[in-house]
């Protein structure tokens, strides 16, 4: 079980690192070549972090189909 426990941590630093890009992009103050580079980072966590939520999606999905019985119940983030 460590191995997904890992995974777990490397989507939450990477969405930290994110978040700390988009920061410093937000500042406007950086050079245009390090303003590049930066976006060009947040891009990669970006889509790293789309494919671990798109692997937790699919692994819900068959362990829902495991479950016949079992159905999802609509996300509402406002909750």
């Amino acid at each position: 079980m460590t191995p997904k426990k890992g995974k777990t941590v490397d989507f939450e630093q990477a969405l930290g690192e994110l978040e700390a890009v988009v920061e410093r992009l937000e500042h406007g103050d950086l050079p245009l070549e390090e303003a590049l580079q930066q976006f060009e980072r947040g891009i990669e966590l970006t889509r790293g972090c789309q494919a671990s939520l798109k692997q937790a999606e699919q692994r819900v999905e068959v362990l829902l189909a495991k479950t016949p019985d079992a159905t999802p119940d609509p996300f509402d983030a406002a909750e």
